[in-house]
């Protein structure tokens, strides 16, 4: 394990990064070779061919020193699931469709030992996701993804067994250390893309002075998310809700800076961090989740936002999207996720959580 030199600038030049980095980073060509490979093959594959890709471990081992071209939107299941409900499948396509000349990876901890062969047959959902040109559906291996990363050790010596929350916190875990190591946007399975986000490096406030984990994005190796995953161990305390998710990068954001309020739908500067404003993803706030699935008087008005987050995790009463309803949340999928939607609400396997 290493670490940043408490004598340098948090986030100075990449190039300073890498060097004190460099002893703990292995740098191949292999991994872009084979998405540029993967991509440029889903482009010709015929009409109705599914593709899921399972690389070998060594691949998650190297990287390139430039990932532009493959630092992608990453998604994350931590549980062994291979039927994704609609939302997860819709979060997927939508970004698919937000971000068409980049990679979209969902990494799935169902996708081993060769599963995938099974479940594009069983799984109607993985198989109309895979059957799109930038959507790459991957194992999600955690031994590997946290290798060369401060969360090893906690990964080697926490016992998921006595974690209340351990699907959230490996969740956590897991995407801090996919965005470090291949850089891109991480986003959580309730979130649907409307249009691409222009920055690179950002945040997003659920409220004022409070950060949300659902979205965020960062290049590669950036310094914020190694103090993140530091953090996450020095101070890990998995059985507090959010302590390892929002907690965690608000916490970090304020090591650097004096958070402030926002004033009108203006964003903040960290540093070279950006603290995006609510609006941007949160508009419906969590205590109002279950405004998705009403019906609106009145046309809604999402222009400053790029997404938006439908807190899932409050959707205990497992409301569903319901074709002809004309509630948000169908308007939503009829017109960012058109494919999900009439697969999986309109078809026969519609109307389901």
């Amino acid at each position: 394990m290493f670490r940043l030199a408490r004598n340098a600038t948090p986030y100075d030049s990449s190039v300073q990064r890498e060097a004190r980095m460099l002893k703990g980073i292995k740098i191949g060509l292999a991994l872009t070779f084979v998405f540029v490979l993967a991509f440029v093959y889903k482009r010709f594959l015929p009409r109705g061919h599914s593709f899921f890709w399972t690389p070998s471990p060594e691949l998650f081992a190297t990287q390139k020193d430039d990932v532009n071209e493959t630092s992608g939107i990453i998604f994350v299941e931590t549980t062994y699931r291979l039927q994704i409900p609609p939302l997860a499948s819709c979060s997927v396509e939508s970004a698919a469709r937000a971000y068409p000349d980049r990679p979209v990876l969902f990494f799935m901890k169902g996708l081993k030992n060769n599963t995938w062969r099974d479940s594009s047959s069983n799984s109607t959902a993985l198989a109309l996701l895979s059957a799109m040109e930038n959507v790459f559906l991957l194992p999600l291996l955690m031994e590997t993804v946290f290798q060369e990363t401060p969360l090893l050790p906690w990964y080697h010596k926490v016992n998921p067994a006595q974690e209340r929350y351990w699907l959230h916190v490996s969740s956590d875990a897991s995407r801090l250390a996919l965005v470090w190591k291949y850089g891109g946007i991480y986003m959580d399975t309730d979130v649907i893309s409307m249009r691409p986000i222009l920055m690179e490096n950002f945040v997003a406030a659920e409220a004022s002075q409070v950060s949300g984990s659902a979205i965020f994005g960062f290049s590669r190796h950036h310094g914020f998310l190694w103090d993140c995953m530091e953090d996450f161990v020095q101070n890990y305390k998995g059985d507090i809700w959010g302590y390892q998710g929002p907690s965690l990068l608000t916490r970090r954001l304020k090591a650097l800076c004096t958070l402030t309020d926002f004033h009108n739908v203006e964003d903040i500067n960290c540093q070279n961090i950006s603290f995006l404003h609510p609006q941007r993803f949160y508009p419906i706030p969590y205590s109002a989740w279950n405004r998705y699935f009403e019906v609106w008087e009145k046309s809604f008005n999402f222009n400053n936002s790029y997404s938006l987050h439908l807190w899932n995790y409050m959707n205990r009463e497992h409301k569903r999207v319901v074709a002809g309803s004309n509630t948000l949340v169908e308007i939503l999928f009829k017109t960012h996720c058109p494919t999900t939607y009439k697969v999986l609400i309109q078809g026969p396997e519609g109307s389901v959580p």
